[in-house]
């Protein structure tokens, strides 16, 4: 038997009776996808030949390991191993492995056992890791983020 009339094999009405609305909810889906992603974007990193003479300022997080010469102000600023930064740092969370001259104001301040600070840390919480360098002071705020005492203390700032 070579043929058959078997309707297993014959195209028909099977193959237009695909259903055209299935595609439209996977379409929906995936425009509802990068929505989602959107939340939160990556970390900006400095790289360690990086060298950045100028302040810096963002809504998001920051990553240095080069070398920067002004201030900072992020959401979440991580000091690398490699990095020096000359200037103020202020930021919701500040992670210092690395070096720092100048003020650190910050709600959540790290210093790891690699870091070396040398100026004051104004935090809300803070934590110093044994092995540490820290030269300056210490001072607890409930809002350390605020310029109004900055401004007190190291003079006039540029108007933004």
């Amino acid at each position: 038997m070579m043929f058959s009339k078997s309707k297993i094999n014959e195209p028909g009405p099977k193959a237009t009776e695909a259903p055209a609305p299935a595609p439209a909810p996977a379409e929906k889906t995936e425009f509802k996808a990068p929505a989602a992603t959107k939340a939160k974007p990556p970390a900006s990193v400095l790289s360690s030949d990086l060298h950045v003479e100028g302040n810096i300022r963002t809504t998001g997080d920051v990553q240095v390991e080069g070398t920067v010469d002004g201030d900072i102000r992020a959401h979440l600023l991580t000091v690398g191993e490699t990095a020096t930064i000359k200037g103020e740092v202020v930021a919701d969370d500040v992670v210092v492995n690395g070096r720092i001259v100048g003020r650190v104001r910050g709600l959540k301040v790290r210093l790891t056992s690699s870091a070396r600070v040398e100026g004051d840390i104004i935090h809300k919480t803070i934590a110093i890791e044994s092995g540490a360098h820290f030269e300056g002071s210490v001072q607890r705020q409930d809002d350390p983020l605020s310029t109004a005492g900055a401004k007190r203390i190291t003079g006039p700032e540029s108007k933004s």
